[in-house]
């Protein structure tokens, strides 16, 4: 039987609609969950299915508004409260911090749980610029109560939603803009993927390469290229950096020797670099080399072209650090990426791929 191939999106709006008719005391609310465009196309259709009460337009009040989802979380609710950008969260930070992380832990259990998730979309793109293309998952990471999930493809976009909604603690969702009109295979009906941190990507023997979100497909890309040149990455897929669980990690780092973190955020004080530290708390022993993070730069998120180029960590990136790691021939690489990267390379860097249709 083929595999049944989906988009990101469709695969995000399926497990909505799966928990909604199957649970009736979830419900979806956030700016946008009701107009035209679905929030990013993931909404379309369920308010003509489930009505104005369970798919809930709010107004441009994220704090008051999140509160009220924790408020209805605790009575006994599914919220699913989402904010176009990751950048809008930020005016909810004393509700996510202060109240849904807190609160089981404050009341010893017997307050009640806080079965929330809240989703936020990251990424760049198309001008989006310094509040509106941020990626700040490890505040996140950094609160005690929280999960933390970051899908890469459309099956753990799919997966991973419905464990979100399904778990008795505050979940928080993060997706990549543009991974929205990426395609994988996902499987028909109800499945919850483990809210776990890693799996293996692609496998190989050099350099251990752990990656977040739509760093997965840029890491993927460049041991497309460098295995061509005779070194082999093993891509761990970071799908969960709350709670981090550091065993699949450990596991490739031993067998390879090499560690490169590729982080949507920023380099500094981010998760690639407390996956370093653990590594290196671990024992330095099994490291043939000094461990590499790669991340942003310390400065804003920039919104023009010109300035993205040397922003983003790229595929381009990974191969750069990886071929100067191992020692590579990169006359050799650099003939074998402008092969392989030949059609991306005629689209503007703001643009990931000719499916790429906007920001919203």
């Amino acid at each position: 039987m083929p595999e049944r191939i989906l988009t990101y999106v469709e695969a995000v709006r399926e497990a909505f609609d799966i928990c909604l008719e199957r649970d009736a005391n979830v419900y979806l609310m956030g700016e946008g969950v009701a107009d035209l465009k679905g929030v990013f196309g993931t909404t379309l259709g369920l308010l003509e299915k489930y009505g104005p009460d369970r798919v809930v337009e709010t107004p441009t009040a994220e704090n008051g508004m999140t509160g009220v989802a924790i408020g209805s979380a605790l009575m006994g609710q599914r919220p699913v409260m989402m904010h176009q950008r990751v950048d809008f969260s930020l005016l909810a930070f004393d509700q996510i911090v202060n109240n849904a992380a807190n609160w089981h832990y404050m009341y010893g259990g017997k307050g009640g749980n806080v079965p929330i998730v809240i989703r936020v979309v990251i990424g760049q793109g198309w001008g989006q610029g310094a509040q509106h293309a941020q990626c700040l998952e490890p505040l996140f990471a950094h609160i005690p109560g929280l999960k933390v999930v970051m899908p890469a493809t459309a099956g753990d976009a799919k997966g991973l939603m419905i464990a979100a909604i399904e778990d008795p603690n505050p979940v928080i969702y993060i997706d990549h803009r543009w991974l929205h009109h990426t395609t994988g295979h996902v499987p028909e009906g109800h499945y919850a993927s483990p809210i776990k941190s890693g799996r293996v990507a692609r496998g190989g023997k050099d350099v251990t390469v752990v990656a977040t979100s739509h760093m997965v497909i840029q890491a993927l890309r460049a041991a497309e290229v460098l295995a061509e040149a005779g070194c082999e990455l093993e891509v761990i897929d970071l799908m969960a950096p709350r709670p981090l669980d550091m065993g699949s990690i450990n596991k490739s780092v031993a067998k390879t020797g090499r560690l490169v973190t590729v982080d949507t955020g920023w380099r500094s004080f981010g998760v690639g670099a407390e996956i370093v530290s653990r590594v290196a708390e671990s024992g330095l022993s099994v490291l043939k080399a000094a461990p590499k993070r790669l991340g942003l730069p310390d400065h804003p998120t920039p919104s023009s072209r010109a300035l993205v180029v040397d922003y983003y960590p790229r595929a381009e990136t990974i191969i750069q650090t990886v071929g100067a790691m191992m020692v590579l021939d990169m006359k050799k690489v650099s003939k074998i990426q402008t092969r392989l990267f030949a059609e991306r390379a005629k689209l503007p860097i703001d643009i990931p791929d000719s499916s790429f249709t906007g920001p919203f």
